[in-house]
């Protein structure tokens, strides 16, 4: 399978599916040890997209921990699953407890901050503190970007199979970056080789991420959230920028809550600067827990 190539990228990382629910399986990609560090990759993302932070972090004493949700990167994609945030958030829960892992430092790109926002506010056993990566606390997995996704999704074979998937994800990332020098013909196939293995499945997933009802609101639980944030933003204008009225939002209602910005980069900021992300990872994990936050 293409994603056992990660051992090669990741040395001695270990890359397997852990069963979450009949017909859920989640990728994970595990390297190092020592204090666990979570990340967990957006709607296009996958453990390849973080190869240039999971080899570093390991190497300054961390337990790497990659989670790619439901229908990204070489999960699972069922047709009738719920693609809801907060189930997304819960799938993740449940592969940290069959690690065993608690008090996790997790660090979110993209949609994955509304993953973790939720994980946080719902298990804090698990969660020590978040670094978003240019998230914010999205609402729904129905973003723009899901939603383009999905309204792409029925012409996708028609116009050109994965060929298509290509050059929209090559589209993509040239868009959101500050630097796009970072896209080569390389790191285009490291982001399509997770759609491309199942388009058809990477298709109804879009479709069902688009169709997906939050159970509850983010909102009134961001107060419930007791561990630290920090939001990493990249400072190049781009279309996926976290909107000024979502930082407001976190800085309003989290009880702990700090914001970065990178200048000159872009949305993917694990890609372009590696070492801002890292520099985030070590603040965070020196940062005092919030009053009241499980031990």
């Amino acid at each position: 399978m293409w994603w056992l190539a990660l051992t090669f990228l990741f040395p001695g990382a270990d890359s397997r599916p852990i069963a979450v629910a009949p017909a859920e399986t989640l990728q994970v990609t595990i390297a190092g040890d020592g204090p666990p560090v979570v990340l967990v990759p957006g709607l296009f993302g996958s453990a390849f997209g973080f190869r240039r932070v999971t080899a570093p972090l390991s190497e300054r004493g961390y337990r790497v921990i990659v989670v790619e949700p439901l229908g990204v990167g070489a999960s699972a994609r069922p047709p009738r699953a719920d693609y809801s945030l907060i189930a997304q958030a819960d799938r993740i829960a449940a592969v940290l407890d069959t690690l065993g892992v608690r008090q996790a430092l997790v660090v979110a790109h993209s949609l994955g901050a509304g993953m973790a926002l939720r994980l946080a506010w719902r298990r804090p056993d698990l969660v020590r503190g978040i670094v978003s990566l240019d998230g914010g606390p999205a609402a729904t997995a129905a973003t723009p970007g899901v939603r383009n996704a999905a309204h792409m999704a029925p012409w996708v074979k028609l116009l050109g199979g994965a060929g298509l998937v290509r050059r929209k994800i090559r589209e993509s990332l040239v868009k959101a970056s500050g630097d796009p020098s970072w896209v080569t013909d390389e790191v285009v196939e490291g982001y399509i080789a997770g759609p491309a293995r199942d388009l058809d499945g990477t298709l109804l997933a879009f479709i069902r991420m688009a169709e997906s009802r939050e159970p509850e609101r983010l909102e009134p639980h961001l107060a419930d959230v007791r561990c630290p944030v920090r939001l990493v933003l990249g400072g190049a204008l781009h279309p996926e920028a976290v909107g000024e009225k979502d930082v407001a939002l976190l800085a309003r209602r989290l009880p702990a809550f700090a914001v970065d910005t990178v200048p000159g980069a872009g949305h993917h900021l694990h890609e372009e600067r590696p070492d801002a992300v890292l520099a985030a990872v070590e603040a965070m994990a020196a940062t005092p827990a919030v009053a009241g936050a499980l031990p």
